[in-house]
Order: C-alpha cells, then sequence, then structure tokens
C-alpha cells in the first residue's frame, strides 16, 4: 500500500476514551505494517496536565489492550514518536504555544508542516477548535497541508449542522475538512462497491425492474451502559440513521461512477440523497416507528427499561429504536421501498444490508412459507462479515419440493488476509489525502434536510407514539406493519450470518 508523506498528527481529547480505545492502537498497527511515514510524530492535546512520559504510559496501557497486532514489542520504539502538550481549547494562548512545540518537532524531523489535526473532542467544540487554530494560523498551508479531522455527530439537526459547516468554511477549504464516518471504514462497506460494480450477475438487476425492496438492519444488544446523559439527547435517529445508516443507502442507491477517485464516487452518493423523497409530516406516524426498551428478563437476567437507566429524563421521548420506510425517486429506483432500522437491547448486535429480489413471473413450486420464493442477497457488516446468496434447490426425491439454500462466503475464510480496523483504515485515507470514505458537506446536509420533518413531527406532534418494547425483542410489534405486505417482512438475523430467525441470542 502508499505510504503517507511525513507528517503530524495531533489528537485533541487525547485522555478521552476514543484515543486510547481506537485511534493511537490503530496508529500502532498501522506503524507494525511499515505504512505510517518515515518520519512521523503523534501529538495528544486536552486540557490535562501531563509529560510525555505520562502521556506515553497512557497510551502504552491502551495499545496492549486493544491493538489488532500480535506484535507487541515494537510499543516502545512507536512511542518515541509520541509526545503530549496540554491545551485549553478556548484559549487563544494555549494555540500558540502549541504552535511553537509543533514548529520544534517539524524542525527536529526536518519535515514539512503536514499537520492532521484530529477532533475527538465533545461537539461543542467542533468550531472552537477550528477557529482558534485558525487564529493561530495553524491552517495555513504555506509550508505544507493541514487537515482536519471531525467525529461524528456533525450537528443536532439541520440548522445546527448548517451553522457549523459554515464557521467550518470561514476558516478552512472543504478539502481540508475531513469528517469521519467509521462505518464507511468497514471493509465490508467498502466491498458494496466491488460487489455491484465489478460482477455483471449483479449490476444488471440492480433496479426496479428485478429488486422487490431493499432493508437495513443494525441492532445493538446492549443498552445505553453508561452513555445515557448523551444517548437522552440523541437517540436512534441522529445516532446511527442520519450518518452511518444512511452512508450505506448511498453506496447500496448509486450509480456506477466514472471513475474511482473520492470526488466522482460522493458526487454520486450526494445524487442519490437529493432524490430521497422527503416525508411529510402528516405521514411520519405511518412511515416512520419509533420505540425505547422495556425493562424485561432475559435468560434470567433482569435487565433496565430506557427511562430508568441512568442520566435519562424518567419521562424520556428519546427513542432507542427506529424504523423508517422511504422512496428514491430516480430513474433506477422509482417505487422501490427502503426500510430501515436500528435499534439499542435487541436480540444481538449485527448490521447487514438485505437486496431482496422480485419473485419469478410466474411460481411454478409451492411456496413453503413467506419470502420463499424471492432471493436474497445478504451483505453483513458485522460481525461474522461477509456475502450470503439465499435460492431455491429442489429437496431430494419425488415431486418438484423446493427448499431455500444459501451460498455464502466469509472474510474469516480469507486466512492469510488481515482485515484492518475501521480506524486503521480512516486513518490512513487522511494521512494519504483520500477523502473517499469521509463525508462531504453537502451529503451531511441533505442527510439532515431528510430527517428534518420527521424530528420536527416527533418534537411538535404529541399524538405521535412511542412505544415500548421488551429488552432482547426486535422492537415494537407495530415496526412489522411498516414492511409487512404480501411476500414482505422483516429478515431477523442472527450472530452467524447464515443463520435467521427471531429468536436469538444476546
Amino acid at each position: 500500500m502508499q505510504k503517507p508523506e511525513n507528517q503530524i498528527i495531533v489528537i485533541f481529547g487525547a485522555s478521552g476514551d476514543l484515543t486510547k480505545r481506537k485511534l493511537v492502537p490503530s496508529l500502532y498497527d498501522l506503524f507494525n505494517q511499515k505504512l505510517l511515514p518515515e518520519k512521523f510524530s503523534i501529538v495528544g492535546a486536552s486540557r490535562s496536565e501531563l509529560s510525555d512520559d505520562d502521556f506515553r504510559k497512557l497510551m502504552k496501557k491502551g495499545i496492549l489492550e486493544f491493538t489488532q497486532s500480535e506484535n507487541t514489542e515494537g510499543i516502545d520504539e512507536f512511542l518515541q514518536s509520541v509526545f503530549y502538550q496540554s491545551v485549553n481549547a478556548k484559549s487563544p494562548y494555549s494555540f500558540s504555544a502549541l504552535k511553537n512545540r509543533l514548529s520544534t518537532i517539524t524542525t527536529e524531523l526536518n519535515i514539512n508542516e503536514n499537520i492532521i489535526f484530529y477532533l475527538s473532542t465533545p461537539p461543542s467544540l467542533y468550531s472552537i477548535i477550528p477557529e482558534n487554530l485558525a487564529k493561530a494560523k495553524l491552517n495555513k498551508e504555506k509550508n505544507g497541508w493541514k487537515r482536519i479531522i471531525i467525529e461524528k455527530p456533525f450537528g443536532y439537526d439541520l440548522q445546527s449542522a448548517k451553522k457549523l459547516n459554515a464557521s467550518l468554511k470561514e476558516n478552512w477549504n472543504e478539502n481540508q475538512i475531513y469528517r469521519i464516518d467509521h462505518y464507511l471504514g468497514k471493509e465490508t462497506v467498502q466491498n458494496v462497491l466491488v460487489t455491484r460494480f465489478s460482477n455483471g450477475i449483479f449490476e444488471p438487476l440492480w433496479n426496479r425492474n428485478y429488486i422487490d425492496h431493499i432493508e437495513i438492519t443494525s441492532s445493538e444488544s446492549i443498552g445505553v451502559e453508561k452513555r445515557g446523559g448523551y444517548y437522552d439527547g440523541s437517540g436512534a435517529l441522529r445516532d446511527m440513521i442520519q450518518n452511518h445508516l444512511l452512508q450505506l443507502v448511498g453506496l447500496i442507491a448509486m450509480e456506477p461512477p466514472s471513475s474511482l477517485d473520492s470526488e466522482s464516487i460522493r458526487n454520486e452518493t450526494e445524487k442519490v440523497f437529493q432524490s430521497i423523497r422527503k416525508i411529510d409530516t402528516k405521514d411520519v406516524a405511518k412511515n416512520v416507528i419509533r420505540g425505547q426498551y422495556l425493562e424485561s428478563n432475559v435468560k434470567g437476567e433482569k435487565m433496565k427499561g430506557y427511562r430508568e437507566e441512568e442520566g435519562v429524563n424518567p419521562e424520556s421521548k428519546t427513542e432507542t429504536f427506529a424504523a423508517l420506510k422511504f422512496y428514491i425517486d430516480n430513474w433506477r429506483w422509482g417505487g422501490i421501498p427502503f426500510y430501515v432500522r436500528t435499534g439499542k437491547r435487541l436480540p444481538t448486535r449485527v448490521t447487514e444490508a438485505v437486496i431482496h429480489f422480485k419473485c419469478t413471473p410466474h411460481f411454478l413450486f409451492k411456496k413453503q412459507e413467506l419470502n420463499e420464493g424471492s432471493n436474497q442477497l445478504i451483505i453483513r457488516i458485522q460481525p461474522d462479515e461477509g456475502i450470503l446468496m439465499k435460492f431455491g434447490m429442489k429437496v431430494p426425491g419425488s415431486g418438484f419440493n423446493v427448499q431455500t439454500v444459501n451460498m455464502d462466503f466469509h472474510y474469516s475464510d480469507l486466512a492469510n488476509q488481515r482485515v484492518p480496523s475501521a480506524y486503521e483504515r480512516l486513518l490512513l485515507d487522511a494521512m494519504l489525502g483520500d477523502s473517499t470514505l469521509f463525508a462531504r458537506g453537502d451529503a451531511v446536509m441533505s442527510a439532515w434536510e431528510f430527517l428534518e420533518p420527521v424530528l420536527d413531527a416527533w418534537k411538535n406532534d404529541d399524538t405521535i407514539p412511542i412505544y415500548g418494547y421488551p429488552c432482547g425483542t426486535w422492537g415494537p410489534d407495530v415496526a412489522d406493519e411498516l414492511i409487512e405486505e404480501e411476500g414482505r417482512t422483516w429478515r431477523y438475523p442472527c450472530k452467524n450470518l447464515t443463520d435467521d430467525g427471531i429468536y436469538c441470542e444476546l
């Protein structure tokens, strides 16, 4: 793989959980594969008063616990390139001190001032830090390029997203801004493009003439854990659908790009977002279902309801489950429904997309059960990553009894191939200046514009219910009515790609 230019990576929020669990271990994994630049430096920045050695000890602990590399012998060598600078995000003086430290490092390394600023911070600092970096002229590309990576959520709603975007654009160009969505870093998400555009057996069928509907499920078996305070101000729609799942819809529904460069691919996904039919506020109750998990016993274990979780308002209407039905109004997808659902405290942790093909015009064989006559292509994002094709085969013996069988591929079958973590891939892409897997500003705004009527209806219309569902179930029963028609129902996935059924273990 291509090796990046010499550079410095500055991580704001360096004393936080994401840095210890994901960012620095991923950088160490890249170091082990000799994919970091010949000369590099990682600078942690946060309000905590730490020495370089204190920070290195914290990062060493995180690497040992969370690295994917079996080889940990190079940790001490890697940590020699790790430094720490105390920075008050709201103090311009702190950024002057940071600038001096970075200048010292570039001089010692004898490299250009190529710098990535990673904002692993609360969203309230997403506009403050870039502004203070600009005041210190750390956005200027006179002696090297500058890039800024921003974690989700990018805004709380359309208005706040526009405000944040406008604030960033005052001092930074779009090609300097990398809005990270770790779902796009997953190998199986990227494989959607390869599955579609490298196989002649799929692309000719990838349209309204042959596909009946598409469903995307992202379920979690855990609750809000210790994040009740944060989650109660967010909810499933903002936390999962606005970014992760709509980005996945974009890749599944996009037209073939003219090339594989970042702008061509992102242009096509943005066209998808622009074509999604807006849900009228009066139709929200019919096309969007929201729910909250309720206290229940699962396999003898008592699980709290959402409103009993620490930090959650006892009268909260924040959804822990959301399911919606929508259409994409363009030539390829006109009239084909898309179904998306996500939730917490569901039976298993799984993310997958299911392409349901239409039945044959005249079904000659007796259907054994719902959906038996239709083929399905299942793209599993996590866990047990892979692809599964379901089709009918004759049962041995007399007559023409048909049974659905599986043809599957699992990434785990690639024994000699290492599957990189999402952050590992995205960090390397940012170092290389490849923005393909990062959300562009217009796409983020389009996603918010689509969901804005839903958020407004939930906020202003008290007649729209929020349904309860027991922990360990697939959400509110009413969500089944969203999708069920003749020959159509949700797929109930299990941990293993080839298994499905309503009853999966937590």
